[in-house]
């Protein structure tokens, strides 16, 4: 009886020590943020126009002013760092890096290693091609060379693979089953491969919409395909594990939509207001 009184006790302690570590876990990161005074933000230097390097060798795009507001409302400074995308979307980051804004679908697969507090805007993905190519819809894309992002809902969509895990999200179906996929570090390195010529490498991609058309206004000869192949929600994210963060971020998010300046912010960049699905 001694022994199961021992026992009990010891199971007791360990349960509550427990429960005092994980306690102490918790706000970690935003603990972080304030002692450090800086949002360390992961995001792309080569994703225009969400997020780019100046001619001033300085980041800049819409995900970049979003950063940038969502330090100044934490009252901290923004450093910005730009890992790989895939290594973003793998999570664990053990406070490499405190937020991801870059423009992250939720899928199945990512809310099971981040948390995204907030859904700041939303954009079509739309399939492209050469400007001298024949296709004339989506179903002439099917058995040819198609591009996207590594571990992207581009390519996610063309392995007839993607789950997107947020509410109000029109459905979509597979329109294109690719005779080849090819993936790379970011959307301009398939515009880049696509601009080569109707079939050099690629005979089409898959993107958003907003980088696809920024592309074209950059003079890369490609056009777009078809309507829209689905409808993405676009969230802010951080590693699992501090709700204290993610409640800030999300009525930080939800105080810019509130008071205009996410729409302001999307205006400035697309000319239009992805900021709503109405």
């Amino acid at each position: 009886m001694a022994c199961t009184r021992r026992a009990f006790t010891l199971a007791a302690a360990l349960t509550a020590a427990a429960f005092t570590a994980g306690a102490s876990l918790a706000g970690e990161a935003l603990d972080r943020i304030t002692s450090e005074n800086t949002l360390k933000v992961a995001t792309d230097a080569n994703w225009a126009p969400q997020s780019f390097l100046n001619d001033n060798n300085e980041m800049d795009g819409f995900d970049v002013d979003v950063a940038r507001e969502l330090a100044k409302r934490l009252g901290v400074e923004v450093e910005f760092v730009t890992p790989a995308w895939d290594i973003i979307t793998a999570g664990n980051w053990n406070g490499r890096w405190d937020v991801s804004v870059g423009s992250m679908t939720p899928t199945k697969a990512r809310t099971e290693v981040l948390e995204f507090p907030a859904v700041y805007y939303y954009t079509p993905a739309a399939a492209a091609v050469h400007k001298d190519s024949p296709a004339a819809n989506l179903a002439d894309l099917s058995g040819k060379k198609m591009g996207a992002t590594t571990a992207s809902v581009f390519e996610l969509y063309l392995q007839h693979d993607l789950t997107i895990d947020a509410a109000g999200v029109p459905s979509f179906e597979y329109q294109i089953e690719p005779g080849e996929l090819r993936s790379y570090k970011d959307s301009t390195a398939v515009m880049d491969d696509l601009r080569l010529g109707d079939g050099t490498r690629l005979d089409g991609m898959v993107g958003s919409l907003p980088a696809i058309l920024n592309g074209i206004e950059n003079n890369y000869p490609i056009k777009i395909v078809g309507d829209p192949v689905f409808y993405e929600p676009l969230a802010i994210a951080i590693d699992k594990g501090d709700a204290e963060l993610n409640a800030k971020l999300t009525t930080i998010v939800e105080d810019m939509r509130a008071d205009g300046t996410l729409s302001a912010l999307s205006e400035k960049w697309y000319g239009i207001d992805y900021t709503s699905t109405k």
